[in-house]
């Protein structure tokens, strides 16, 4: 045999070759890290600027790439002998599944695709989760933890709002068969880390330093918003997961990038497509959706001084431009609707908008209006989730950290980028927190604020930014309309 594959344990199998088939192992399961020619390790001659997934030491790799070793010995002809059993489907028919299905009574009536996303990850037992937000994974996670009980399961999300959310969704779907007090234990802050119920939602940070003999007791582990898991932390807690075989990761989209959709298969197992956005769209699944691009143009004088800036002098300069965020709070106040105004900065940024808006609000009218960032409570914000929920004419001015991710508001109307970005998962996870169907609106809209400061040849850094989620707006087919807007 050219290749002899062991078991290690349930996060890593041992790959035995000669040497020069491992080598081209490390190089086929290598990846340059986006920016990697940027950062000092690499200017310096530290680092290649590589992640490598197969370790040319100690000959490991992670189980969830078997799939994707598979494809690398086919390719090139050689054979493999695997000294355990191979990772094969569970096999569960449809008319068992169905059997299940009908056993858990919800108070939700699932959807096809959430009841093929179940069927997907109980026979797989390893998988990554693909489905946009709003699509309802947290009721896919439901019906898989039920489906796994008695087996004791980890379900990691990365906030506290989170931790809640998951807990009262569970409320909402159980039955009375399943009292989800007695079977669910909560932890983040300073809470108890360990439980003898049978199901845990932790959030990352409260559980990442724990040692590798807490985490092995652990049957099932389910990471939810599995695109934060990149960090080392995250990967951290994943890697001391030895003894759990069932691993379900689920997420609204991936960053675009291979390095990180192979980590995370990596971590969790081969990317499963539930569904997608247009698709929710157009079965009336999820709200109608349109974007409406605001391209700010300024001033010869002010487009030749901001080319010589660098990336942080151009967000400065816009960020604390007057004329720039005087336009941002007219927007805001002649818009009709619950309305989610999203910055990066909380101080240079985010409170000077908010207090811009504030003034108007109380001299003008009663609109209610809030400002949301890390430093708000967990409760605060989850107040804030339920009173925007019966407004209808409400402000929300919140950090992208806070409410890109995971936080649902069924009744927002409008969705403002006050911040330039290009990330992938940043922008389409804002963009799922205006989505969800509410009987008091028809339909939401974002407003994409770019600005143009381009001079002679030289394109501003928003701008490129710009340009690249118009890329993501055409590949997930929302439609868009450009208008440009002159600031003095």
């Amino acid at each position: 045999m050219d290749i002899i594959v062991q078991k290690k344990d349930e996060v890593h199998v041992v790959v035995r070759a000669e040497p020069h088939i491992t080598r081209e192992l490390s190089d086929y399961f290598r990846f340059r890290v986006p920016g990697y020619q940027f950062m000092p390790s690499f200017r310096s001659k530290k680092w290649d600027g590589y992640i490598y997934l197969f370790s040319y030491i100690n000959n490991t790799l992670y189980c969830g790439l078997l799939d994707r070793l598979v494809s690398f010995a086919k390719d090139r002809e050689y054979t493999i002998d695997y000294e355990f059993d191979y990772p094969k489907d569970n096999n569960v028919s449809l008319q068992d599944f169905k059997k299940f299905i009908d056993s858990v009574p919800t108070k939700l009536v699932p959807r096809d695709y959430q009841l093929e996303a179940v069927h997907h990850a109980i026979n797989k037992e390893r998988t990554l989760l693909v489905s946009p937000t709003a699509s309802g994974k947290s009721l896919i996670i439901y019906y898989l933890v039920r489906y796994h009980y008695p087996q004791k399961t980890l379900i990691v999300v990365p906030t506290i709002s989170l931790v809640y959310q998951m807990y009262t969704d569970f409320e909402g779907y159980a039955d009375k068969n399943f009292e989800v007090e007695n079977f669910v234990h909560k932890i983040y802050g300073g809470q108890e880390k360990t439980s003898k119920k049978p199901i845990i939602i932790s959030t990352w940070q409260s559980i990442y330093n724990m040692s590798k003999k807490y985490f092995e007791e652990f049957d099932v582990i389910i990471g939810d918003e599995a695109h934060l898991y990149k960090s080392k932390s995250l990967t951290g807690i994943m890697t001391k997961t030895t003894n759990a075989a069932h691993k379900i990761g689920t997420t609204g989209t991936l960053d675009g990038t291979q390095t990180h959709k192979l980590v995370l298969e990596g971590l969790f197992g081969p990317v499963f497509q539930v569904t997608t956005t247009k698709k929710l769209i157009d079965k009336k699944k999820l709200s109608p959706f349109s974007i409406t691009c605001l391209i700010l143009k300024y001033e010869a004088e002010i487009r030749k001084q901001v080319s010589g800036m660098d990336y942080r002098e151009e967000i400065k300069f816009l960020i604390e431009n007057e004329s720039r965020n005087r336009y941002i709070k007219n927007l805001v106040l002649g818009l009709t609707g619950n309305s989610l105004l999203l910055f990066q900065l909380v101080e240079n940024h985010g409170k000077v908008l908010y207090d811009l808006i504030k003034q108007e609000v109380t001299d003008v009218s009663n609109r209610k209006t809030f400002f949301v960032y890390g430093g708000t409570t967990a409760g605060t914000r989850e107040k804030v989730r339920a009173i925007v929920e019966k407004e209808r004419d409400a402000i929300i001015v919140a950090s992208y950290g806070v409410f890109s991710t995971g936080v649902n508001i069924r009744n927002l109307n409008n969705i403002i980028f006050a911040s330039p970005s290009k990330s992938r998962i940043r922008n389409l996870q804002s963009i799922g927190r205006g989505l969800r169907l509410s009987e008091n609106k028809e339909d939401t809209v974002l407003y994409d604020i770019s600005d143009d400061l381009t001079w002679n040849n030289h394109r501003n850094y928003t701008i490129n930014h710009f340009a690249e989620r118009i890329k993501i707006y055409n590949e997930e087919q929302f439609e868009y309309k450009m208008f440009s807007i002159g600031i003095r």
